[in-house]
């Protein structure tokens, strides 16, 4: 298994991820969940209507972190905008429940994939496993 594979392994099998951002100069954090793995890019996924998007496109940099069994995984990088269909489909077929909210192409849905990322595996019994995509 790849490095980016095992991350999104661990973001899926974990449920839920908090994503940070900025704003100004005070961060902002928040709950989410979904990710795909697409293309050989890690993705996430948000409308462009919300407050973390544009909190995105004045600063890119961003981080996530989730908690699974022990283990703690942050992702330190860019999200970078992909305007492709292909990546919302592929998201919407794995995740049936935004549907609801959001389609390919409708103005508000948003694919971001992570870019020159560095992603570390942590716990209290192990020395940090860090890797980049």
């Amino acid at each position: 298994m790849s490095g980016i594979e095992r991350v999104c392994k661990f973001l899926e099998e974990a449920g839920i991820y908090y994503l940070a951002t900025v704003e100004g100069d005070q961060p902002r954090v928040r709950p989410f969940g979904t990710v795909l793995l697409y293309g050989g890019r890690l993705y996430i996924q948000t409308g462009k209507i919300k407050p973390v998007s544009h909190q995105l496109a004045n600063n890119p940099k961003a981080e996530i972190c989730a908690f699974k069994d022990g283990v703690w995984l942050r992702v330190t990088g860019e999200l970078a905008n992909d305007e492709d269909l292909g990546p919302a489909k592929a998201m919407l077929t794995k995740m049936p429940s935004l549907k609801a909210m959001y389609a390919p192409g409708d103005g508000n849905m948003q694919m971001l994939y992570f870019k020159e990322a560095t992603a570390v595996f942590s716990s209290f019994t192990a020395p940090p496993d860090a890797l980049t995509f």
